[in-house]
């Protein structure tokens, strides 16, 4: 049996450039070993990286019967929990996607457009002309309240403050590298009392808990069918065999939106704004795409506009949100390519590795958006959300607040980054975020072209 090439390195040094440099780490092992090769971290399973289209199609097109993934999301148990979809696996997870994914597509993400333009003019109207702001706070602040507000349908309250304080807090340690690191240190995760790390982190869980399960309690017992938020739609929701979710299903698969739908999404609009802003060319063609639209707006035909699309396609290929799917944990014997790997291979097609190979995208580290209005690219070759069974069951919805919060900004004020200084890929949590994004506001286009928000509620 052939076996991947592997770095020499110790399992401990693997580990910490793991969580400190993941993706110069990749690049390293990529051109050294080229579109296979398998990283030992620590104790952990041995991690075999692929990232080559034929290997990626074999594992997306395989029957999904023959690999676990669930299970490989341990690291994320603490904190979603037992239920969460991240964590299933089999008919569980089966049942879980059926139950979760009608929310997500058709006429439902119309009805939360004006939602995301409302609340994406909320958080920007504090902007001053001339003052520097760091971007990624205020993508922040309109993912957590599109989620807040599209899922639990809350609008206004003290439930609504202290889940978004609280989530905000709970976000900020899971994705610190500090907080990172405590998945793979047992002992960082004991409750050695309120000041201590994993102290705290329980007791933030126990407060997010109370929040999730007094508004389940509520909604069960005052049901409303007008209601159209995705929390309303998972109450009433019903298995092949006529089964609900239970309180603990909810609240672990809530949390999962909470913190997936979140984090992912401010930073792939922090990302783009960055990469807009930093290429006038893309800048000049993207506001005249945007200015060339035609009033009444609807949602649909600003998410359908292809330079917008182009540049979303492009922001999540140079450094993908998520740069590796979810683990592929072989069950039986699978041949990939050169190699036949064996059960309980823990299989991982690299997200980041496939978008920056040179025979697919020429010059992988120039953002060029043209890349996707002059070709398109197969799901084995680009595949920011994953794929097969494990695809990101939010994944229009992400793409969808993207473009809208993108065209409502750009459609409003004129921007400029306040620093030349590139932006660099950094860890936070499982995903890659730019280090630091500031802009400055130069001038309110808002005056030259009417608000998207006010066409669309025409």
């Amino acid at each position: 049996m052939k076996a991947p090439p592997s770095p020499q390195t110790s399992t401990l040094w693997n580990l910490m450039q793991w969580i400190i440099r993941p993706l110069p780490f990749l690049d390293e092992c990529a051109k050294r070993y080229g579109d296979c090769f398998a990283i030992p971290f620590g104790n952990l399973p041995k991690l075999v990286f692929l990232s080559h289209p034929q290997a990626i199609e074999t594992i997306f097109t395989a029957n999904p019967n023959l690999f676990d993934s669930g299970r490989g999301n341990w690291i994320l148990r603490s904190t979603l929990g037992d239920h969460s979809i991240l964590l299933l696996d089999g008919e569980r997870h089966q049942r879980q996607r059926q139950l979760l994914l009608p929310p997500f597509h058709g006429e439902r993400m119309r009805a939360y457009g004006q939602l995301i333009v409302q609340i994406t003019e909320e958080v920007t109207h504090q902007w001053q002309v001339g003052q520097p702001f760091a971007v990624r706070p205020h993508m922040q602040e309109i993912s957590l309240q599109t989620i807040l507000q599209a899922v639990f349908g809350l609008r206004e309250g003290d439930r609504l403050q202290q889940l978004t304080q609280e989530i905000g807090t709970l976000l900020d340690y899971t994705t610190s590298r500090f907080g990172f690191a405590t998945a793979f240190f047992p002992v960082l995760q004991q409750d050695f009392g309120a000041w201590s790390p994993g102290g705290r982190f329980i007791r933030l869980k126990e407060r997010i808990d109370q929040l999730l399960y007094a508004e389940i309690h509520d909604r069960r017992a005052h049901p409303d069918p007008s209601r159209t938020d995705i929390l309303s739609m998972l109450l009433s929701a019903k298995d092949a065999e006529g089964q609900s979710m239970t309180d603990q299903e909810l609240r672990d698969e809530l949390l999962t939106l909470l913190v997936a739908g979140h984090e992912t999404t401010a930073t792939a609009i922090t990302w783009a704004l960055y990469w807009i802003h930093r290429l006038p060319s893309v800048k000049e063609k993207l506001l005249a795409e945007l200015d060339g639209l035609q009033p009444p707006f609807d949602p649909m035909t600003i998410a359908r506009l292809p330079y917008l699309n182009a540049v979303c396609s492009e922001t999540l290929r140079i450094y993908p949100v998520g740069f590796i799917t979810e683990l592929r944990i072989t069950k039986a014997p699978i041949r990939v390519m050169d190699y036949e790997f064996g059960a309980e291979t823990y299989l991982v097609p690299c997200i980041y590795l496939a978008h920056q190979r040179e025979d697919v995208y020429p010059n992988p580290q120039q953002f060029k958006p043209e890349r996707f209005l002059e070709r398109q690219f197969s799901p084995f070759e680009y595949f920011p959300f994953g794929g097969s069974h494990r695809r990101c069951i939010g994944a229009a919805f992400a793409l969808f607040e993207m473009k809208l919060v993108l065209a409502t900004i750009l459609s409003q004020y004129g921007l400029t980054l306040a620093t030349s200084r590139p932006a660099r890929p950094i860890r936070r949590g499982v995903t890659i975020a730019p280090d630091r994004v500031q802009m400055i506001v130069t001038g309110d286009r808002s005056t030259q072209k009417q608000a998207l928000s006010t066409v669309m509620r025409q």
